[in-house]
């Protein structure tokens, strides 16, 4: 992508309308309006020869050039100061002129199209982790949408101008995600994103939960995640939704309950999904236990339960690229 040239430009007019009428004395005098103020100042089609003489040659000229000098550089260097952000040194305008690269013709948002154009811009897969940060960032409250304020808000927060500038600033915040109260910021700042605001949902469907689980716990996945995503999948006429209580419970519940589950206990306020779950792995251990190991032949076999198949993992893969607008 080409850089953005911003220059400064001039009101409408540089010095304004100009208005002249004559006195009643001898000398007449123009008014001249800038953004600056109002100037009056001889008119040099004065019918004095000495006046005319002394503006061409004498101290009147270098006068009237200092007076009309202030008023000229008022109304250049006023667009000036909003050019550049205080203190990032981000220019408003390269935001702007990037937000309009990708914002939709009818609406003024980043919709689906311009998303996907904006990530292959970064290099990045619409359905990939870093993507869900930039968002979190940008504090977006629909997929596959940014307005104008989230944008421009968004960039200032990052503080990058450019797609390079955003580019480079991945690093530093997929470790700002790592963060134990960032990440408890991003992990519900998920839940809200994947919601249908225009539908008025208050609970995630179970397959955009499931894809967005795997999403958020991209960096630092816990060991229970897999079998959780298993059972949910497995039991879609018991679980339709996600609710957001459950979606922040699960959270504590991968870093309260150890992964033999040995630790939970239903006398505690967990949600009742919690205790399906549970007794459903327990009941799934202890039939792999009474099986026994399981011979591999020809490149297949398994445990059977610890990891999803194939192709499971390409029908989740596609969820998430269909919720994030992918290709």
């Amino acid at each position: 992508m080409g850089q953005c040239v911003t220059k400064c430009k001039n009101p409408t007019s540089s010095l304004g309308s100009k208005s002249g009428d004559k006195e009643s004395a001898s000398k007449s005098h123009k008014r001249v309006e800038s953004a600056g103020g109002v100037v009056h100042r001889e008119d040099s089609s004065a019918p004095s020869s000495k006046s005319t003489s002394e503006l061409l040659n004498g101290t009147k000229a270098l006068e009237a050039a200092a007076a009309e000098t202030p008023v000229i550089s008022a109304a250049m260097r006023e667009p000036c100061r909003d050019e550049r952000l205080d203190g990032d040194g981000l220019s408003m305008a390269h935001i702007e002129e990037l937000f309009s690269l990708y914002k939709d013709e009818l609406e003024d948002a980043i919709l689906e199209e311009g998303m996907e154009k904006f990530c292959d811009d970064l290099c990045v897969d619409p359905a990939e982790f870093r993507v869900l940060v930039l968002a979190w960032k940008f504090q977006a409250a629909t997929m596959c949408k940014f307005t104008r304020k989230e944008f421009v808000d968004g960039c200032k927060a990052i503080r990058a101008d450019s797609i390079k500038g955003i580019c480079s600033r991945f690093p530093c915040l997929l470790l700002e995600a790592r963060g134990e109260e960032n990440f408890k910021d991003l992990y519900r700042f998920t839940f809200q994103f994947g919601l249908d605001a225009d539908e008025g949902q208050r609970s995630l469907q179970r397959d955009i939960a499931i894809a967005l689980w795997r999403l958020v716990f991209t960096q630092d996945t816990p060991a229970i995640l897999e079998h959780w995503l298993d059972f949910l999948a497995e039991n879609p006429s018991g679980v339709r939704g996600i609710s957001r209580d459950t979606w922040n419970m699960f959270l504590n519940f991968t870093q309260a309950i150890g992964p033999d589950l040995s630790n939970y206990s239903e006398d505690e306020a967990w949600p009742s999904l919690f205790d399906t779950f549970v007794e459903w792995e327990l009941e799934r251990r202890k039939r792999e236990e009474e099986r026994g190991p399981v011979t591999q032949e020809g490149g297949g076999g398994g445990t059977g339960g610890d990891c999803p198949t194939t192709d499971r993992l390409d029908t989740e893969g596609s969820r998430g690229s269909q919720t994030w607008g992918g290709h």
